[in-house]
């Protein structure tokens, strides 16, 4: 374990060091908080020493202790429908309970009221949790991203009543909306009533400028009105890997005879990233850049990197970690190893590779996708179909649970 040792267990974390690499750098935890206390012991259980696995466990403890909101070191949350699922999955008894439980009380209920019933609850648990940051941080951290149904994609209205109902149960529920067109005419419209948002199903810079110009235009409308702001909060989402893992992407470098290597796949996101996070410094928009879907790699003398959060490191930025890279952080760096690297370029001979590729070159481009294609962006359409087969899945557990207790067939 290279994030610690067994000297006390105050000893500093590699997320901790993280964390205090600027001010302004927020870490979150990209996955339900429901699932925490079991992957700390899933992960202390890879340490074999016993003074070793006490300073870990100690250290993943501090990171999210609800019961010391002032100290914690993850302050907010990202989740999703497959991470939702996940949550579901990984404590089935308990839920199978839950459901069983709400359609024994209502045995005429349909799979979609269930499923958004059930949603509701995974969502309404994790904000719970983070109550105590959202309330001693003054409302400006211990925010959950709560999605709206990735099915409905290009229907702002429905999004936007779905948004409203999110945040209305749990204020610190901040609005996961789309980067489509209609998604981020639905950000505009939620800003403007003071409804915190988060942009997904970001990849490009087209997308996660026209998002900054949506919330700022709502913003002006919301000052204009003077609705209340102070629980409001703006966040746009590059997923990282999500972009980089398109298949269209190795595609067109393929034909084009370029060889991608993991090390350049790596700096893609992380290009498209940089370059956004300076804009958005440039042109002071309200909202604040968050990256996401960020993957482990690529390895350099036999030892595992984690460039995406390497990279931007030091940033005025939020970077939601998954639990296997929070994993790859803790076993193969050091805190003395964190430093900041958000101003670094990104290496002039990989860029002009890249920029080669037509599929990079569009999302490195502020003008090179026009709103009405981003829902037909490869990274979209990829992303969504598995967002959506997830939440589809949710659905059909909970006809499952409907047939179970009932006998009722549900189509």
């Amino acid at each position: 374990m290279a994030s610690g040792s067994s000297q006390g267990q105050a000893t500093q974390s590699v997320v901790e060091a993280l964390a205090k690499t600027a001010p302004g750098l927020e870490v979150w935890w990209d996955s339900s908080p429901l699932i925490y206390p079991k992957w700390i012991e899933e992960t202390a259980a890879r340490v074999q020493d016993p003074a070793q696995r006490a300073v870990l466990v100690a250290q993943l403890r501090r990171l999210h202790d609800p019961a010391n909101p002032r100290a914690n070191v993850i302050v907010g949350v990202t989740t999703n429908p497959p991470l939702s699922l996940q949550a579901i999955q990984k404590d089935q008894p308990r839920w199978d309970a839950w459901v069983d439980a709400q359609v024994r009380a209502n045995p005429k209920i349909t799979k979609q009221e269930l499923f958004w019933k059930t949603y509701m609850e995974v969502v309404a648990l994790g904000a719970t949790e983070f109550q105590g940051v959202f309330e001693s941080s003054g409302y400006k951290l211990g925010y959950l991203s709560g999605q709206v149904d990735p099915r409905v994609l290009e229907d702002t209205d429905e999004m936007v009543r779905q948004g409203m109902m999110l945040n209305k149960a749990y204020r610190n529920v901040m609005v996961k909306m789309p980067g489509t067109k209609q998604g981020i005419d639905g950000i505009r419209r939620l800003t403007a009533m003071g409804i915190p948002t988060n942009a997904t199903l970001t990849f490009v810079l087209p997308q996660l400028i026209a998002v900054a110009e949506a919330v700022k235009a709502g913003l002006a409308e919301a000052r204009a009105k003077g609705v209340d702001l102070s629980k409001w909060r703006s966040v746009c989402t590059m997923m990282l890997g999500r972009f980089e893992d398109a298949k269209e992407f190795k595609r067109q470098a393929a034909s084009l005879g370029i060889e991608l290597t993991e090390s350049d796949l790596r700096w893609a996101g992380t290009a498209v990233f940089k370059k956004a996070y300076r804009l958005y410094k440039e042109r002071g928009y309200e909202s604040k850049m968050l990256a996401a879907s960020m993957r482990p790699g690529p390895t350099v003398g036999g030892r595992l990197q984690v460039r995406h959060v390497e990279a931007l490191a030091g940033g005025d930025v939020v970077l939601t970690i998954f639990p296997n890279i929070l994993e790859a952080l803790l076993f193969n760096y050091k805190p003395e190893e964190i430093r900041s690297h958000i101003d670094e370029e990104v290496p002039a001979d990989v860029l002009e590779k890249l920029l080669k590729i037509p599929y990079f070159a569009q999302g490195y481009d502020e003008r090179g996708i026009a709103p009405e294609d981003f829902r037909t962006h490869p990274a979209v359409v990829e992303t969504a179909t598995s967002f959506a087969q997830a939440t589809a899945d949710l659905e059909g557990y909970c006809a499952k649970r409907i047939a179970a207790v009932t006998g009722r067939a549900v189509g």
